[in-house]
């Protein structure tokens, strides 16, 4: 099965376990993430397409990673007039994994759900013991 989502207004096919690089969406490695702008869906000849969108049809997805793209530079220089201008962009994106493509209505499964909130409570277990080590460090 396939479908078509929109993200940063780029249109990408995309299949389960798919890896992809969108612009940069707000979350943690390891949090699912759904993107309920699916413009087509189907396997073979039964394609479902929306107008603009499928109502009910979302796509979830495991974040992998954060990070940045290499670096753009934008040289800009006039002949003559000793005037140049030299700067470096690098753009934000969020690498995903498309874990399942949800139809009529669907929440995605609980075994990707659970996996998300595991590794949320874990972190939050080791923070705690470092603060307290250190408040007793600063009592002594």
């Amino acid at each position: 099965m396939f479908a078509v989502i929109k993200t940063g207004g780029k249109q990408y096919r995309v299949a389960a376990n798919d890896v992809l690089k969108i612009e940069k969406v707000s979350g943690e490695v390891g949090d699912i993430v759904e993107i309920g702008h699916v413009l087509a869906h189907g396997e073979g000849d039964n394609v479902v397409i929306g107008a603009p969108f499928v109502e009910g049809a979302t796509v979830a997805a495991e974040i992998v990673e954060q990070g940045k793209a290499r670096t753009v530079i934008a040289f800009k220089k006039r002949r003559r007039q000793n005037s140049r201008r030299k700067i470096g962009h690098r753009q934000q994106y969020t690498a995903v994994r498309i874990s399942e493509i949800l139809t009529a209505g669907a929440k995605p499964s609980k075994k990707a759900a659970a996996k998300a909130e595991a590794k949320e409570d874990a972190p939050k277990k080791e923070k705690a013991a470092p603060k307290k080590a250190k408040a007793e460090d600063a009592a002594e």
